[in-house]
């Protein structure tokens, strides 16, 4: 079933944080620095200076192989630069933290195209850290939920790499749009308060048989304009395409901000967890 909750304090979020750090917190961690995922004669200097990753991994991986997580910057698509948030260190999983393409320097589809070349990587690669390439999850923080949910919705982006969209093991957007980006609308001269649903939004590639999904917001009177009421109609419409597996969470004294990222981090352990066991149950992802 769809879930749609309201984080009542930002304390409730702290407590859980705190409580998840305590309980998986394992020591040993290495990360490998600056690896360039796209490569190749087509690949200009740009490119090759935004389109690099750091992965931070967990020395004991165990029998099974760690969850890695795909993370994809905040920042507009315009601005931010790759980094593994502070509360999903210590925690067991693997963090791919992902630079791309910024506009307007790249024009869409250009940073979504990245975001599928370094998940392609991750799955290509990650069994060589320890990993298991059947627990991957693609996550980001406002543009870099937008991105998450892009490649992970919409077949096409992974397809281009032989991988099935599907093999993700969940999708997590952090306060992500959900229509068309803004930024992408101001590439093509629409107004920042126009919205647009086109083959450029997430919510325009809603399926019933896509990947768990996490979505959260902050206060639907605090966050940037519509970006609440967008969610829940995202979170509705995979519902009505028939996707069970959608949880919406608004972090009620949230507006846009730094705090909302870290209070979502504490959500999105918990959905590695729901995830994971799922997979491990025999559920699929």
């Amino acid at each position: 079933m769809i879930e749609i909750r309201k984080w009542l304090t930002a304390l409730a979020v702290c407590v859980a944080c705190g409580w998840l750090c305590a309980a998986h917190a394992q020591p040993g961690y290495e990360t490998e620095r600056g690896i360039v995922y796209r490569e190749g004669a087509a690949v200009d200097a740009y490119q090759e200076a935004m389109c690099q990753l750091d992965v931070y991994y967990p020395l004991d991986a165990g029998d099974a192989g760690f969850t890695t997580v795909v993370w994809l910057h905040a920042g507009g698509l315009k601005r931010g630069s790759r980094y593994v948030p502070g509360e999903l260190r210590g925690e067991g999983v693997a963090v791919v933290a992902v630079g791309y393409r910024l506009s307007p320097e790249a024009k869409a589809p250009a940073y979504i195209e990245d975001a599928a070349a370094a998940t392609a990587w991750v799955f290509e690669n990650i069994e060589r850290y320890g990993g298991d390439p059947d627990r991957v999850v693609i996550a980001g923080a406002s543009a870099g939920g937008y991105l998450a949910a892009m490649v992970g919705l919409d077949r096409r982006w992974l397809a281009a790499h032989e991988i099935d969209a599907d093999r993700l093991m969940g999708i997590a957007s952090l306060s992500g749009q959900s229509i068309t980006h803004v930024a992408v609308r101001e590439e093509r001269g629409i107004p920042r308060d126009r919205p647009v649903i086109d083959d450029l939004a997430p919510v325009f590639h809603v399926r019933a048989d896509a990947p768990q999904m996490l979505l959260t917001t902050g206060d639907r009177d605090l966050e940037l304009l519509g970006r609440y009421e967008e969610s829940a109609y995202f979170a509705r419409m995979m519902r009505v395409a028939g996707h069970e597996r959608t949880e919406l969470y608004e972090l009620e004294g949230y507006g846009h901000e730094a705090g909302l990222e870290k209070a979502g981090h504490a959500l999105l352990l918990r959905f590695l967890e729901r995830v994971r066991d799922k997979r491990d149950d025999g559920g699929g992802g």
